[in-house]
């Protein structure tokens, strides 16, 4: 005698896991043929997705504006972490080397020279770009 996970046999349930995997993983339906899509929840339904803000809302950490997380960032996708440690002239081979657009040459240039910066936390200080404060 087998035992039931629920009111589906486990063989079922393994199906049905399957069937939802990439929707459940990629947040977007995973089927080629629109009719096999589930359905959405209705008005009066949960839908499970209140945790997420919208991207108006979002806010940035203590010591921070919007724009130092966007330089940031930038910052670090074109120098990637094999950059550090690094002085200025190096960050800016490095930079140039992955086709960094000229603002975030820009902001390099800004970096005093003669100095090792061992991260990119160090670096955006140094360009003056706001850092977390560590508050909460």
């Amino acid at each position: 005698m087998s035992q039931h996970t629920g009111p589906s046999g486990p063989e079922e349930d393994e199906q049905l896991k399957h069937e939802t995997r990439g929707l459940v993983q990629g947040g977007r339906s995973s089927r080629a043929q629109e009719w096999r899509d589930p359905e959405p929840a209705g008005e009066d339904q949960p839908t499970g997705d209140r945790h997420i803000t919208p991207d108006d809302r979002r806010s940035a950490p203590p010591g921070m504006t919007p724009r130092d997380i966007e330089e940031r960032s930038e910052l670090a996708r074109f120098l990637g972490r094999a950059a550090f440690p690094g002085d200025r002239d190096h960050l800016l081979d490095v930079a140039r080397a992955n086709d960094a657009p000229d603002h975030v040459i820009s902001l390099l240039e800004q970096v005093e020279g003669g100095q090792e910066y061992i991260n990119l936390q160090a670096v955006a200080r140094a360009a003056g770009i706001g850092t977390e404060t560590g508050e909460h």
